[in-house]
């Protein structure tokens, strides 16, 4: 049972009635993990949108996302996102349960065409230990034929698992992707609110 106050497909209206719909006509039902944000159709949508965006990504295929997905769930001991991963290579992508359990050992065994399966482990190496993350790791993956923004949004992939299971993922990204230093004093002047 969840401790906050859920809604169920069948008492959803409005805009959460209406992003339901378009859930169940992607996964056949209504997955508990999006029925938890239903007090919030807003959070939601936002949510929705963000996995349609990765669903419908021109170079993003999915057993990539799915095999990304799994894994860093099973990082973050994730068992319900681990299960509903397994799921989907298995129903929607087509393998088998040996070649996922095989995959869940180790990662370099996962069925993948070796341009997608280096994406994988930099994404694992990028998850797993951001500061390990050299130039190096992403000129092996430009001249596989990667460019800088499908390397950005594979690790952005992995980080959005850590936030559906409440981890932190901004200072993730910026360990991963070091942008220019900035003073704290800085951000703090340019910053759009105020503190009374």
């Amino acid at each position: 049972m969840s401790l906050i106050a859920t809604v169920t497909p069948q008492n959803a209206s409005g805009t959460l009635g209406a992003l339901y719909a378009e859930m169940e006509q992607a996964f056949g039902r209504i997955p508990n993990a999006f029925q938890l944000y239903s007090s919030s159709p807003e959070l939601l949508a936002q949510q929705w949108a963000q996995i349609r965006y990765y669903g419908e990504h021109p170079t993003l295929n999915f057993p990539l996302l799915a095999m990304i997905r799994l894994l860093v769930s099973q990082e973050n001991a994730c068992e319900y996102c681990v299960g509903f991963n397994e799921a989907m290579l298995i129903h929607r992508a087509g393998l088998s349960a040996e070649q996922v359990a095989a995959a869940k050992r180790n990662a370099a065994d996962a069925p993948l065409p070796d341009k997608d399966k280096a994406m994988l482990l930099f994404v694992l190496k990028a998850t797993k230990t951001p500061k390990a993350v050299e130039k190096a790791d992403l000129d092996g993956l430009r001249s596989m034929g990667w460019n800088d923004g499908d390397i950005l949004t594979r690790c952005t992939t992995a980080p959005g698992i850590w936030r559906w299971t409440w981890c932190s993922t901004p200072s993730r990204w910026t360990t991963i992707f070091r942008p220019r230093p900035q003073s704290r004093h800085s951000l703090i002047r340019e910053a759009p609110w105020t503190y009374s």
